[in-house]
């Protein structure tokens, strides 16, 4: 029996969550990753797109390309609060879950005797009508082919790949799609005037093999819609933290410790909501220079209390001799103790 997957796309996801949260915003140009010029776009709207912005752009670059751009901070806790919120839903479907990151995710749901569709029109509608967030699902029987498909027609979209369409729907594609074919290896194939999947098909097995080396075959065989990778639960995670590049460098402590609270509050919110408990706290900084230091300390007890961690942040920052301006703070917590929720399947059509 074929496997059938999901990948689950969440549209815009910072910037959307900022939208639903002020309804004012709706329809305008909204780019999240802070109001400085120092860092870079983390996500932006699909107004702010229209203009050229996209993620990992550096936010002077996003000013000159869309000056009437809203320019709003990263709020990570709040984001975590609804993405938790999201992936709740998803587990209502199938406990058989890898999330890739905070916004988006692989299900398998395989073992389900109902129609894909439906299952994947029950959580856009579901995760809409509780959160009021739009997502994009691709369908296919293998996760290569499904994470193709949830970026076929963004946002609020749903695509299904199924064999018969195979090769010949990737055939138009440009190669940077697909999954295995990093930036460098785009461009040396560019070089030889290969542009699209169908000129990546074209090439013989050998030549192949000995022109892109380290897993050249995987991704000849994806592209020929052969793809055996499975949906790994990933349940474990070791750290949580929270950073900053500074609007301006500066080695002067109170300020790095307004930072260092900003973080501890943050953290200590996700920590509390998931039922987590941690022992280790790190503080990360990087100098003007482009120099990273960290420096830690493990305590006795667990612990999720905003107090317990900021006053431990704030010993170890006031131990470190910052010679240098800083450029970067950060805080993360480690050493998880976390009780496993319940996860029921209450999923109904």
């Amino acid at each position: 029996m074929d496997r059938v997957i999901l990948h689950v796309d969440m549209d815009a996801f910072f910037a959307s969550v900022e939208v639903k949260d002020n309804p004012s915003l709706k329809g305008k140009p909204v780019i999240v990753g802070g109001t400085s010029e120092r860092g870079v776009v983390s996500t932006c709207s699909y107004e702010a797109r229209a203009y050229g912005v996209h993620s990992a752009m550096p936010l002077f670059m996003a000013r000159e390309k869309c000056p009437h751009g809203i320019f709003l901070p990263v709020r990570h806790y709040r984001y975590k609060e609804v993405s938790n919120k999201i992936f709740d839903i998803l587990a209502e479907v199938t406990p058989i879950i890898e999330p890739l990151s905070i916004d988006e995710a692989y299900l398998d749901i395989s073992h389900l005797k109902k129609n894909p569709l439906d299952v994947a029109l029950y959580i856009k509608k579901k995760v809409y009508r509780e959160l009021g967030l739009t997502l994009s699902i691709g369908i296919s029987y293998n996760k290569f082919l499904a994470k193709i498909a949830s970026d076929w027609n963004k946002p609020n979209g749903i695509k299904v790949i199924d064999k018969k369409m195979m090769p010949y729907i990737l055939f138009p594609m440009n190669i940077s799609k697909v999954y295995g074919l990093g930036k460098r290896t785009v461009q040396k194939l560019n070089n030889i005037g290969i542009f699209t999947v169908k000129d990546l098909y074209d090439i013989d097995k050998e030549y192949f093999e000995e022109y892109l080396g380290k897993h050249s075959l995987d991704i000849y065989y994806r592209i020929r819609g052969i793809d055996n990778r499975t949906v790994e639960v990933k349940r474990e995670r070791k750290s949580y933290g929270r950073e900053s590049t500074l609007k301006h460098n500066t080695n002067d402590i109170n300020e790095l410790l307004k930072y260092i609270r900003e973080f501890a509050e943050e953290i200590s919110i996700i920590l509390n909501r998931n039922n987590i408990k941690i022992r280790t706290i790190t503080v990360k900084s990087k100098s003007e220079n482009f120099e990273n230091h960290t420096k830690s300390k493990t305590i006795n007890k667990y612990t999720n209390e905003f107090d317990e961690i900021y006053n431990i942040a704030s010993e170890i920052v006031k131990s470190i001799d910052f010679e240098e301006k800083v450029r970067l703070i950060g805080l993360s917590v480690s050493s998880i103790e976390e009780k496993e929720r319940n996860m029921q399947i209450r999923f109904k059509i």
